[in-house]
């Protein structure tokens, strides 16, 4: 079974690399902006998860730059499960005005993004 994941997580990878979609392209200025606002989110996620590049993707076309934390790796594992209340993968870690806010769903996540930044 951990072959045949490994196998399709590759493939997942490949195709998410060949056909990425185009980022969005704004005027300096409104990407600062965009960047400053982006600094209080922190994307926890899989590198091969079918979510997790649903989310990427849609990160990518919108011209966000969001902290991308391999959920798989020892500090940001243990922060997703004491700190978010479960292990599960896409999880956007929002902070505004001193609250932490963990937002499940890749559906959820890209919805959020779209009303943000859209």
């Amino acid at each position: 079974m951990f072959i045949i994941r490994w196998i399709l997580g590759r493939i997942i990878l490949l195709l998410n690399f060949v056909f990425a979609p185009k980022k969005r392209h704004r005027p300096s200025a409104e990407q600062q902006q965009i960047d400053a606002q982006t600094q209080s989110l922190a994307l926890y996620q899989y590198p091969a998860c079918p979510f997790c590049v649903k989310v990427r993707r849609a990160m990518r076309r919108q011209g966000l730059n969001i902290q991308t934390r391999d959920a798989k790796q020892s500090p940001f594992k243990e922060e997703l499960q004491n700190l978010g209340g479960k292990q599960q993968v896409p999880c956007l870690r929002i902070e505004e005005a001193g609250k932490v806010q963990w937002l499940y769903e890749s559906k959820d996540i890209i919805q959020y993004l779209d009303q943000r930044f859209a």
